[in-house]
């Protein structure tokens, strides 16, 4: 895919959703960094709906240490893997307590040390608490990355790099959040939207679907 391709993508994006947002639900970086580890291999929304309760008995790391892993069990059993997810968040509150005073670090390396905490994770910290132009790759944006294909790759780490790399500077900040939507209700892992997508012109994949799906 040439750069005037990938330019257009990310300015018919910018064009349709100005400001992006994700779908979990936070106030502080502290809560940000909980939902996304409760995140994984789950729903936003079953992690939505457990969140309220969860933050609003601990609203920071000591005192979600205080209700202990059995306790933040209670509030978390209706998200998958809740008891090993428990355990990370128990103790990642600790090493933020021990380590950066019970707040959220703005620095990679200090993100990949925490329990339950990897590359994808730091990126989404980074890019939505604090800013950084940063891309988080997900399940979404690697099937992306390839079928467009905006930054074909064989792993989710080539795919950010090349994402870096080829996503215009000033699109950097949302293309994480822009890809992450298009991948989750547009371009589809099975019968991708092709005929209502607003790429459908500019993407190269050469299995498009012709016709809309039946409800």
């Amino acid at each position: 895919m040439n750069p005037a391709k990938r330019r257009a993508i990310f300015e018919r994006f910018a064009r349709a959703n100005p400001h992006p947002k994700g779908e979990l639900a936070w106030q502080t970086p502290f809560q940000l960094l909980i939902a996304v580890i409760l995140s994984a291999q789950a729903t936003d929304r079953s992690v939505n709906l457990a969140t309220p309760a969860l933050f609003a008995a601990a609203p920071g790391a000591r005192e979600m240490l205080a209700l202990g892993r059995e306790g933040i069990e209670r509030y978390i059993r209706t998200i998958g893997l809740f008891r090993s997810k428990a355990k990370h968040v128990e103790q990642t509150c600790a090493a933020l307590l021990s380590e950066h005073g019970g707040e959220v670090p703005d620095d990679r390396a200090a993100l990949e040390r925490l329990p339950g905490v990897g590359r994808k994770t730091a990126n989404v910290i980074l890019n939505i608490a604090f800013g950084h132009p940063t891309i988080a790759v997900d399940t979404h944006l690697f099937r992306l990355g390839n079928r467009i294909p905006i930054a074909p790759g064989k792993t989710p780490l080539e795919v950010e790099m090349r994402l870096l790399k080829f996503v215009p500077p000033q699109y950097l900040q949302h293309a994480h959040h822009w890809l992450i939507l298009h991948g989750r209700y547009v371009c589809k892992a099975v019968r991708p939207e092709c005929p209502t997508c607003l790429i459908n012109d500019l993407c190269e994949y050469r299995r498009k679907t012709i016709a809309p799906w039946p409800a």
